[in-house]
Protein backbone atom coordinates (compact mmCIF):
# COMPACT_ATOMS: atom_id res chain seq x y z
CA UNK A 1 0.00 0.00 0.00
CA UNK A 2 1.36 3.43 -0.95
CA UNK A 3 0.87 6.34 1.47
CA UNK A 4 -0.04 8.79 -1.29
CA UNK A 5 -2.79 6.50 -2.60
CA UNK A 6 -4.54 6.66 0.78
CA UNK A 7 -3.60 10.05 2.26
CA UNK A 8 -2.65 13.52 1.13
CA UNK A 9 -0.40 16.37 2.19
CA UNK A 10 -3.02 17.80 4.58
CA UNK A 11 -3.09 14.53 6.53
CA UNK A 12 0.70 14.43 6.60
CA UNK A 13 0.93 17.93 8.06
CA UNK A 14 -1.88 17.25 10.55
CA UNK A 15 -0.33 14.01 11.82
CA UNK A 16 3.07 15.70 12.21
CA UNK A 17 1.85 18.74 14.15
CA UNK A 18 -1.32 17.46 15.84
CA UNK A 19 -0.87 13.70 16.30
CA UNK A 20 -3.38 13.28 19.14
CA UNK A 21 -6.15 15.16 17.41
CA UNK A 22 -5.51 13.48 14.07
CA UNK A 23 -5.36 9.98 15.55
CA UNK A 24 -8.58 10.65 17.44
CA UNK A 25 -10.41 11.98 14.36
CA UNK A 26 -9.17 9.21 12.07
CA UNK A 27 -10.01 6.53 14.63
CA UNK A 28 -6.56 5.01 15.08
CA UNK A 29 -6.99 5.10 18.84
CA UNK A 30 -10.08 2.91 18.71
CA UNK A 31 -8.47 0.29 16.43
CA UNK A 32 -5.62 -0.71 18.73
CA UNK A 33 -7.33 -1.07 22.11
CA UNK A 34 -5.44 -0.35 25.29
CA UNK A 35 -2.07 0.00 23.51
CA UNK A 36 -3.59 2.59 21.19
CA UNK A 37 -4.91 4.58 24.13
CA UNK A 38 -1.63 4.39 26.04
CA UNK A 39 0.26 5.56 22.99
CA UNK A 40 -2.30 8.28 22.41
CA UNK A 41 -1.83 9.57 25.95
CA UNK A 42 1.91 9.18 26.50
CA UNK A 43 3.72 9.13 23.14
CA UNK A 44 1.55 9.95 20.13
CA UNK A 45 4.49 10.85 17.88
CA UNK A 46 6.07 7.46 18.49
CA UNK A 47 2.80 5.65 17.78
CA UNK A 48 2.54 7.47 14.46
CA UNK A 49 6.11 6.47 13.56
CA UNK A 50 5.53 2.84 14.54
CA UNK A 51 2.33 2.62 12.51
CA UNK A 52 3.92 4.35 9.52
CA UNK A 53 6.88 1.99 9.59
CA UNK A 54 4.76 -1.13 9.93
CA UNK A 55 2.41 -0.16 7.10
CA UNK A 56 4.41 1.91 4.59
CA UNK A 57 8.06 0.80 4.96
CA UNK A 58 8.08 -1.33 1.81
CA UNK A 59 6.56 1.34 -0.43
CA UNK A 60 7.95 4.56 1.06
CA UNK A 61 10.94 4.15 3.39
CA UNK A 62 11.89 7.84 3.13
CA UNK A 63 8.53 8.83 4.58
CA UNK A 64 9.06 6.37 7.45
CA UNK A 65 12.50 7.77 8.22
CA UNK A 66 11.05 11.28 8.27
CA UNK A 67 8.27 10.04 10.56
CA UNK A 68 10.86 8.74 13.03
CA UNK A 69 12.80 12.01 12.92
CA UNK A 70 9.61 14.00 13.56
CA UNK A 71 8.61 11.55 16.31
CA UNK A 72 11.90 11.82 18.15
CA UNK A 73 12.03 15.60 17.77
CA UNK A 74 8.39 15.95 18.86
CA UNK A 75 8.81 13.74 21.90
CA UNK A 76 12.06 15.50 22.85
CA UNK A 77 10.56 18.97 22.51
CA UNK A 78 7.46 18.03 24.52
CA UNK A 79 9.57 16.66 27.35
CA UNK A 80 11.80 19.74 27.27
CA UNK A 81 8.76 22.03 27.56
CA UNK A 82 7.33 19.99 30.43
CA UNK A 83 10.65 20.03 32.29
CA UNK A 84 10.98 23.79 31.78
CA UNK A 85 7.57 24.52 33.29
CA UNK A 86 8.23 22.51 36.47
Amino acid sequence: MNFWDVHGIVFLIAIAFFPRLTMFVVGTVFSFGILGWLGFIFAPHLVVAILATSIYWHTNPFLCIVAWIVALMGTWSESKIVNKTE
